[in-house]
C-alpha cells in the first residue's frame, strides 16, 4: 500500500491572524456567562446538586477496588485454584493455596497489589466459584503505599457493591 502525501500550498499573501484571534475570544466570553458544571470534589458530592445534565454517575464499565465474596460461615469463597493468579496480566495477585482435614482446599495466603493491577477484571471472569469480584468503589486513599496491598482480610471486609460489567449467567455477553 503506497502512502498518499498531501502537499500544501503556502498562502501566498500576507495572512492576518486578527479575525481567528476575535472568533476565539468571542467563544471564550461566551463561555464565561454560561453556567458552571465544576463540582467541588470531595467537598460536594453528586446527590448535592444536579448539574443540569442529569445526574453525576459511575459508568456501568467501570472496575474499581476488589472484592471476596464469603459463604454463609462467613469463610472466603476462594478454592484456591490458582486460576486468578494464572490469568492476572500485571502479575499482582499473591495465592497460597492450602487444604484442611476434609480435604477442602482455601488460600493461605490471598493477596492484591492494587497498585499493579490494571483493573482488567480477567480474575473476576476466570473465578469459578465467583469469589473475588472487581467493585465499584473508587475512593481509596491511603498514607502508606504497603497499604494498597489487599490481604484476604482485608478483600472479605469490603463491603462495597461489586461491579455489573460481566453477569456470570451470561458468559458470552449477549
Amino acid at each position: 500500500m503506497a502512502i498518499g502525501v498531501k502537499v500544501m500550498k503556502r498562502p501566498e499573501r500576507q495572512v492576518s491572524y486578527v479575525r481567528a484571534t476575535l472568533k476565539g475570544m468571542v467563544l471564550t466570553f461566551k463561555h464565561m456567562f454560561e453556567k458552571k458544571v465544576t463540582m467541588q470534589y470531595p467537598e460536594e458530592k453528586s446527590t448535592d446538586r444536579d448539574h443540569g445534565m442529569g445526574e453525576w454517575s459511575i459508568s456501568p464499565r467501570w472496575r474499581g477496588t476488589h472484592r471476596m465474596l464469603t459463604d454463609e460461615q462467613g469463610r472466603s469463597k476462594c478454592v484456591a485454584c490458582g486460576l486468578c493468579p494464572q490469568v492476572c496480566p500485571a502479575n499482582c495477585i499473591k495465592l497460597v493455596p492450602g487444604e484442611d482435614e476434609q480435604g477442602n482446599r482455601y488460600p493461605l495466603i490471598y493477596e492484591i497489589d492494587e497498585f499493579r493491577c490494571v483493573f482488567c477484571g480477567y480474575c473476576q471472569e476466570v473465578c469459578p466459584e465467583e469469589a473475588i469480584h472487581v467493585g465499584v468503589h473508587f475512593e481509596n486513599s491511603e498514607y502508606s503505599r504497603d497499604r494498597f496491598v489487599y490481604d484476604l482480610e482485608r478483600l472479605q471486609s469490603q463491603t462495597h457493591a461489586v461491579s455489573t460489567l460481566w453477569d456470570p449467567t451470561d458468559p458470552r455477553g449477549e
